[in-house]
Formats: C-alpha cells, structure tokens, sequence
C-alpha cells in the first residue's frame, strides 16, 4: 500500500501541474477578453457521479473556471454520464444536439464527456460518427487526469478519447468542492464483483477495489474540521469493503471507526447488498450512536426464479428473514429498497410475489424502475415483456407501495424529531432537510438554519415528504 501512495501522491503533483498550465491559458485569456472562462457541470445517475462531479468541479475551479448558470452560457461544458438505463443515455445525446449549435455562437466552447456510459464500445462509436464536436471523452478510471486531456486537446486542437478498460491506482486528494458544507459523500471503495444480470455497472465501473481505511478517516477527519456533520460513506456494495486490501479489516470494523470522529454527528451509507449483509454490521449500526438508523437494501423483485435468473443470489425468504433481523436489533430503523419491474420473464404472478415482500417488509421508501434492457449484459438477449404488461404491472407496484409509504409518515405527525436543515425550498419561505430515517421534511425557515441540527414537530405529511415546524 504505502508503494501506491507514493504511486499517486506523484501522479497528484503530474496533475497538479496540468491544472497550473491550464490556469495560465485561462489567466491570458482573461487577460485579453476581460472575461473570466465559465463552467457547466451536469450531472447523470447516482450518488457516486454526483460526488465525481464534486471533484470534477474543484479542479476545474482550480484550473480557473467560474460557474455558468447554463450550457449555453458556458465556455467548458461536462457530462458526466450514467449508463444504468437508457432515458439517461438519451437525455446525454439530445443536450449534445442542443450544444452543436451553441458551440458555433461561442468558439471558446470545449464539451467534455465522462463516466459510465463512455465506457461502452458502442457509446463511443456513436460519438465518434454523430458528435464530432466533443473535445473530450474520459471514463470511469481517470477522472483524475481531466487537467492533462484539457490540455492535450489545447495542444493537438483534435478531439482526445481517453479510455481505459480496467481501472488503474486510487489517486488521493484531488480538489473537490462540495454541493453542501455541512455534508459529504466519501468514497470507500470503486466497482462492483456482483454481476447482476441486468446491470451495466461492473463492466463500466470495473471490479472492486477498496481503498485504505486511513485514507477514508483522514478524509473524514479533514471533512469534519471543515464544518461536516453528516457523511455519506458510498460504494456498489459496501458489504464487501476491504476484500483485497493488506489490512485485516470490514465494513463493520470501518463504521465503527468513523462513528469515533469527532465532529462528525450523522453517518450513512450505501449501497448494501442482501446477499451478504452480515450479523457483525447490524451489531455495529446498533451500537454506534451516530449511524442512522436507516438501510437502503434493494430486493429488485420477490419471485424466486426472477431473483435467480438476475443473479441476485437470495431468495424472497432469505430477503425477509434479513429484515426480520435487522429490526429485532435496531427497532426504530427505516428500510428502504430498489425495485424492477418488468425484467425478462416477469409474468403478473411474479409481481405479485414481489407486491407480497412490500407488503411484508414495509418499506419507507423505494426507487422504482421500469427494466432498461442494457447492451452486454446476459439480460439483454433474453425475451422482453410486453410494454403494456410493463406499465399495468409498474403500476400494480406503485398501487400496493405508496400507500405504505404514506401510512409510515402519517404516523410520525405530532411526533419531534432531530433535522439537519440542509437547503431551501422552492418556497423561500421553508427549509428542507432530512430526519435520520432519511425522510425528507418541509419547514418554515431561513439560509441561517441551513447546516444545523434542528427539533422539528411533524404537523403534516405527504406520501413522499412530511412537513413540520421548528420548536
């Protein structure tokens, strides 16, 4: 390990170096213009390329870029993109039709594309023949070197395909800037061994690799000292964290370690795979106080046979009995799930069974999808259910789920719980924020609340929020 760092401590100083040439461009560009060079980050997909973006954001900040409301007022412009289905895909395809023309108005105007979905050999094909105006496209691997393919495309004035197939070492300490100041997102480990049959990811995000827990602690520790009370610890699946490294250690072992930081008042994480959640780390979520008593625990579908084809390795009852115990440790705890309707074979009795696990396990909230059939993986070349099944059946999920959902916020209305205030509502007037369940709640308020942990009185509910008063 201590050869990877100094592995990555000195490719960090390569880049560092590529930010300082950058900087320089854009300083004479100023210079000349008057104008400082803007930037446009968005975003596709979950929690993990939201926090790339973070980083994508502090470098580009040091490399002396400015925010830009809009594409079209932006003078570099990033995709950072997701390939788990394909609405988000298309999304990407039509901003870059929409940017053709905008990068004719403004002929500073650079486009970058990265993450997930410029990982597939398809994808770049695409781009190649019918988006010959990106500048630069870089993967899952090396975000890390954005300042040197910027620099390499200022130097050949040639468009710069950047992808690896397999990831290379953990570079530390990039510059990031985050969306909140009083919460974080911190990395533990990249990739995913699971295999899924209808997921993309461990062909985009490579396999797992865990980075060092002292360089997460140090992380938090730093995370702490600059204002953070809550951090979210992220991984595909966090359950297998520290599988390959030298140290002897778990996720279990890590949770209790960071709920020792001082500082440091909530902690979450995800994503936690049912295949393996193991005794030790229910024991640890009850023991530490400042873990939140909420799990996200996707079971995708309740029958049997469709968890088996989709290689999820349990079983509906397995799945059950999982939460069974989860709550006989941790009573108060909210359990809240993904779900797939629609996966190859998934006839209505197989949606019944999986209407059976909602209604069983009770969730307090779930991400629902309609099945994305995605090129390369084993799911895409099996027979598709019938769009019209698709939708009545989503719906029959929908129908058995969001009433659930609702009767679980109805019952916290008189009751005060902690909120950490964590930005304003469309309603200027109001603040959100978020219970330690994860639920999210509206409540009169000003921008000076934002950060702090507050007493809320739940005075009504929706079924996907609550709303509440300060006392």
């Amino acid at each position: 390990m201590a050869l990877n760092e100094k592995i990555s401590s000195a490719e960090l100083e390569r880049q560092k170096g590529f930010m300082d040439k950058i900087r320089d461009i854009n300083e004479e560009f100023y210079n000349k213009k008057g104008r400082r060079k803007t930037m446009f980050i968005q975003t596709f997909g979950c929690q993990m390329n939201a926090h790339d973006s973070e980083k994508l954001y502090g470098m580009l900040e040091e490399m002396g870029y400015e925010p830009a409301d809009e594409e079209k007022d932006a003078d570099f412009v990033i995709y950072n993109t997701c390939c788990v289905r394909e609405n988000a895909e298309n999304r990407v395809y039509g901003n870059l039709g929409y940017l053709k023309h905008q990068k004719k108005r403004n002929p500073y105007m650079k486009i970058a594309l990265c993450g997930c979905m410029m990982q597939q050999e398809t994808v770049l094909q695409t781009i190649k023949e019918k988006y010959k105006h990106v500048d630069i496209v870089f993967g899952t691997f090396n975000l890390y070197k954005l300042a040197e393919l910027i620099y390499i495309n200022y130097e050949t004035n040639a468009p710069v395909f950047d992808i690896w197939k397999e990831h290379g070492e953990i570079v530390e300490d990039l510059p990031s800037v985050r969306h909140f100041k009083y919460k974080a997102s911190v990395n533990i480990m990249f990739g995913c061994n699971n295999f899924c049959s209808y997921c993309i990811v461990p062909y985009v995000r490579g396999r797992e690799r865990s980075r060092c827990s002292e360089d997460i602690l140090n992380e938090i520790r730093q995370l702490s000292k600059d204002g953070v009370k809550e951090v979210m610890l992220l991984g595909q699946n966090v359950n297998s964290y520290g599988k390959g490294l030298e140290e002897d250690i778990t996720f279990a072992q890590l949770l209790r370690k960071v709920n020792e930081i001082e500082g440091i008042e909530r902690i979450r994480f995800m994503t936690s795979h049912p295949k393996d959640l193991s005794d030790e780390l229910i024991y640890a979520m009850r023991d530490c106080d400042k873990v939140c008593h909420h799990i996200h625990l996707p079971f995708q579908a309740g029958n049997n046979e469709i968890l088996r084809v989709m290689n999820r390795k349990y079983t509906k009852e397995q799945y059950l009995a999982l939460v069974d115990k989860i709550r006989s440790e941790i009573p108060d705890i909210a359990v809240t799930t993904d779900i797939i309707v629609g996966f190859p074979g998934e006839d209505d009795a197989c949606v019944d069974d999986t209407i059976d696990v909602i209604k069983k396990a009770r969730f307090s909230g779930a991400f629902t999808f309609i099945y994305s059939k995605r090129t390369g993986t084993p799911a895409a070349a099996m027979e598709q259910v019938p769009e019209d099944i698709v939708k009545r059946n989503f719906n029959r999920v929908l129908d058995a789920l969001n009433p659930i959902i609702y009767d679980i916020n109805k019952e916290k209305i008189g009751k005060v719980y902690k909120v950490l205030a964590d930005d304003v509502s469309s309603d200027a007037d109001f603040i959100t924020g978020r219970l330690e369940d994860n639920s999210l709640v509206h409540f009169k308020g000003d921008r000076s609340m934002l950060g702090e942990i507050l007493d809320v009185r739940i005075t009504d509910c929706k079924t996907f929020y609550l709303i509440g008063e300060r006392i």
